[in-house]
């Protein structure tokens, strides 16, 4: 079972003056309150800087870019709203259903808007999505990829093929259907989406 390295960029090491966690805290919760709050042409330096009293200074020595930023904010929410269920929580079957379900129930509010939001403007400003994906994106995908693994390797998921591609087939079909509004996404169309990809033994 992999670790839960969904925290991973937060915890980066970086150059210059440690954070203070508090001060970083506030930040990248500012950050996201404004994302939801005010959409991302107001979600400036200078917005956040009010926004969670610490100075501009600060913020840019703790993050190359205004994108990177927003990422981390969206990542930090995400690591509170959608954690990765522990092993307590069952089989990697169940633990996969049970977090397909919650991202299912997350992208019908405001996290989904400001998760399309992030990615939108990471392609605007880089050309690609690339920065969401590693600062965001790779390091939970990875654990749930190994999640699966670990299912197939116990006999527990009997689909077989690449776990990444068994991934890709739910998480990229919940966003797809979300992004174009094919159909309602539910937390019970998520759930039964995971045991069409898995097949999970019991």
């Amino acid at each position: 079972m992999a670790k839960d390295t969904s925290d991973a960029a937060e915890g980066a090491p970086r150059r210059g003056r440690p954070r203070s966690i508090e001060t970083s805290n506030a930040i990248l919760e500012s950050a996201y309150t404004l994302m939801a709050a005010a959409g991302l042409v107001a979600t400036t330096i200078d917005a956040i800087a009010r926004h969670s009293n610490v100075s501009k200074m600060t913020i840019y020595k703790w993050w190359p870019s205004r994108e990177a930023l927003l990422i981390d904010a969206f990542l930090h929410h995400a690591a509170q709203m959608l954690p990765l269920p522990p092993v307590s929580a069952g089989t990697p079957a169940a633990r996969t259903r049970r977090h397909a379900a919650a991202y299912a129930e997350a992208l019908q509010g405001e996290f989904g808007k400001v998760q399309l939001a992030v990615i939108s403007e990471c392609i605007s400003k880089t050309g690609s999505a690339e920065l969401f994906y590693a600062r965001y994106l790779q390091f939970r995908r990875d654990a749930l990829v190994e999640m699966i693994a670990a299912g197939q390797k116990d006999g527990s998921i009997l689909a077989e093929g690449p776990p990444e591609d068994l991934y890709d087939a739910i998480y990229g079909s919940l966003f797809y259907r979300y992004v174009f509004g094919i159909v309602p996404i539910t937390s019970a169309y998520a759930r039964n989406l995971v045991d069409l990809v898995l097949r999970p033994k019991f």
